[in-house]
């Protein structure tokens, strides 16, 4: 049996690799905030001590890992699935990012400092055959941290504090590199549509219903759902659907004056 000219037991194989590689996220998330080393023998001591499993980022790794197989399917030569290996590896990064910035509030160094150097093995290799798509990779990098640097500035002005961390700053610098200019500008639109809609919700939730002060938000997992959301629509799908909103929007407003 197939699915997109691949064999279910290549399927069967990714989720289970799936499952493997979110274990060990679950790991790197315990050391990473506490700066420890993540490939060490304690990592096989806790296993054979019964380390705990986490099943939800198991299963997301695996779930996203099937979805990129049947995105980008396998091809029988190995540099024309540049593309599938390039998000195999991303991936668990992103899951890291998404749930210790949720848990600590930061971004690792480390995590954004791995990120960055793979996608620079990648634009490195993709330079080879195709030099315009290695500029666009290394112009999305720039693109990524300056929009963030921008508006980190900005909030320092008006606000007198910072409106993002840098810690996102340099996510978003790394995702230049996997995604390039326009996507990394999709990416970044998507993020801050929907971390607008989400907070609304969050902070009505914990100040109106739990009495909770603390109105900070990560901004981080925005950027990873919109990463990997981004990974799998087509390029311009963010700008379009964005720009109907906004036209849709418009168009009530001129109602009202009618």
């Amino acid at each position: 049996m197939y699915f997109n000219d691949v064999h279910i037991i290549a399927y069967i194989v990714v989720m289970i690799i799936g499952f493997i590689v979110g274990k060990f996220v679950a790991w790197c998330n315990v050391r990473l905030p506490e700066n420890q080393k993540i490939f060490s023998k304690e990592f096989f001591k806790a296993n054979k001590e019964g380390l705990e499993k986490n099943y939800i980022m198991m299963f997301c790794v695996a779930a996203i890992y099937i979805a990129l197989l049947y995105q980008f399917g396998w091809k029988t030569e190995i540099i024309k699935n540049l593309e599938l290996i390039k998000f195999f590896i991303l991936t668990p990064m992103l899951i890291s990012a998404f749930f210790i910035d949720l848990k600590h509030r930061i971004i690792p160094n480390r995590l954004n400092l791995t990120i960055f150097e793979v996608g620079l093995i990648f634009a490195f290799i993709y330079g080879i055959t195709n030099l315009n798509m290695a500029k666009d990779m290394i112009l999305g990098m720039f693109t990524g941290a300056g929009i963030f640097i921008i508006i980190t500035l900005l909030g320092g002005l008006i606000a007198g504090k910072e409106a993002m961390g840098l810690g996102d700053v340099k996510l978003m610098g790394a995702l230049g590199l996997f995604y390039g200019v326009s996507r990394i500008a999709e990416i970044s639109l998507a993020a801050f549509f929907l971390a607008a809609i989400c907070s609304i919700v969050i902070i009505f939730i914990r100040v109106a219903i739990l009495k909770v002060q603390d109105e900070y938000i990560p901004f981080g997992p925005f950027l990873v759902i919109s990463a990997i959301v981004c990974t799998f629509l087509p390029a311009n799908t963010i700008f379009m659907v964005f720009m109907a909103f906004c036209k849709g929007i418009s168009n009530k407003i001129l109602k009202l004056f009618d």
